[in-house]
């Protein structure tokens, strides 16, 4: 797609723009790493479809799987002491699997759901525990953590609530971008600290007995591909325990090998209460989520259903027989070839290859961490800004990358990766050359047009 397909508008209340293109691309079939739009056109999937389908769009076994289940029992339910023996045997494996101790787990559709799920647990363990007011929950500005009306108000994004009614106690507090955000002088270590101030001067002035929780990704995925600086986990996991406040790890894009381990809990060294998993958790080849919990947030909730009769929650498809077959697969073939390592040397790659680009004109820095990789794109570095209207630069680099065969993503002016799993060197190759002829292109048309 050429960037004068893109047509801009800027929204009234932001200096953000937004991105209306011209009709759909249609995708017919895929395989490896590649899809094919209906008019045979060969694309490498540089962001995994939506970060997500990470044993890449033609792995068979999971096909296999589902027409096993299917034929075995299609569906049923997880009501009134019901269940399935895949829905028992993927719980028993994700807590097996967790890198932090956890005793339960629960399932959803999606990642938007059971984050959802998570915020409604919560309120009424705290309406248990007799703390009602205990309802705030703290997300970081940048964040996402899903789409739904509950999930959306938790997402950081000002795209995500252009004209939507935000309803939730959300207290936001500051993005750990160290390039956007450090101060002069500062170091990653000094930012660090700053921010777990801001944490803990935040919790104070909101009182800590009215805080349900503070929710995160490990790597921030949707709001571009932000990793923490140094030392940032651990201070901030300092601030929670001080005030004992609930951490939800948000590990729908880090988790499953995403960021060179099992999980991005492990990559950081976290020590959470709950964890969320979406996307990867089956390769998104069918649509699932889980929650992991752990006794401290259980023992309440337990409580409380013994004196209601039950915990009065759940879904038609919660612990869905077939996406549990197919998880359950997923993660045998991820542990069998042993994906998160090779996730960690082809992000490796990727970022060396990219870093090749560090002096071009339109780049001003490359981060990520596993398989996950961010390009802030600028036309001032000593600034560290772009053009006048906020995502234009982003949409005109994405779209030269599609037109040379390679599907990206841009967040406001920073280009993003996260390609299947499975990738190989040769085709992470295929992803740095795409990005360095786009940002030849485009600077010559930024040239041309009096723009840098």
């Amino acid at each position: 797609m050429e960037a004068k397909d893109i047509a801009t508008v800027l929204h009234p209340h932001t200096n953000h723009v937004r991105h209306r293109k011209v009709g759909p691309l249609i995708m017919e079939r895929g395989e490896g790493v590649f899809v094919y739009d209906i008019h045979g056109n060969r694309y490498l999937e540089g962001m995994s479809g939506m970060w997500s389908a990470g044993l890449g769009f033609s792995e068979r076994r999971l096909g296999e799987a589902a027409k096993a289940q299917l034929d075995r029992l299609p569906f049923y339910h997880t009501f009134v002491h019901r269940s399935t023996l895949p829905t028992i045997e993927l719980a028993a494996k994700l807590i097996e699997m967790a890198p932090v101790p956890m005793s339960k787990a629960f399932f959803n559709a999606s990642g938007s759901e059971a984050v959802d799920t998570v915020i409604k647990l919560l309120w009424q363990r705290a309406n248990h525990l007799g703390e009602p007011q205990k309802k705030k929950i703290i997300a970081r500005s940048r964040a996402y953590h899903g789409a739904t009306i509950a999930s959306n108000n938790l997402t950081g994004l000002d795209a995500s609530h252009w004209d939507h009614d935000l309803l939730l106690p959300v207290v936001r507090i500051g993005c750990p971008h160290f390039y956007h955000f450090g101060l002069p002088g500062e170091t990653e270590e000094d930012f660090a600290t700053r921010l777990a101030a801001e944490l803990e001067e935040t919790i104070l002035a909101e009182g800590p007995e009215t805080i349900c929780c503070f929710i995160a990704e490990p790597v921030m995925g949707g709001g571009g591909v932000i990793t923490p600086p140094a030392t940032y986990w651990e201070k901030i996991e300092a601030v929670l325990a001080r005030y004992d406040i609930l951490f939800v790890a948000d590990e729908v894009i880090c988790g499953f090998g995403r960021t060179g381990q099992m999980f991005g809990t492990q990559t950081y060294g976290l020590h959470p209460d709950v964890m969320v998993f979406s996307k990867q958790l089956t390769s998104s080849y069918i649509p699932f989520a889980a929650i992991l919990m752990n006794e401290k947030v259980l023992e309440p909730i337990y409580a409380l259903s013994e004196k209601l009769g039950g915990m009065w929650h759940g879904f038609t498809t919660s612990g869905h027989p077939v996406a549990a077959a197919m998880a359950l697969e997923t993660i045998r073939i991820i542990e069998e070839e042993n994906l998160p390592e090779h996730a960690g040397e082809m992000g490796d790659l990727l970022r060396a290859g990219l870093r090749q680009h560090l002096d071009h004109p339109l780049v001003g820095e490359v981060r990520g961490a596993g398989l996950l990789a961010g390009v802030e794109l600028v036309t001032d570095k000593a600034a560290k800004t772009a053009l006048e209207q906020t995502g234009t630069l982003g949409a005109m680099v994405a779209a030269r990358m599609q037109a040379h065969g390679v599907i990206t993503r841009p967040t406001d002016d920073a280009i993003l990766l996260s390609p299947p799993m499975i990738i190989s060197a040769e085709e992470i190759g295929m992803i740095v050359d795409a990005f360095g002829k786009a940002l030849d292109e485009v600077l010559a048309e930024l040239d041309a047009g009096g723009l840098i």
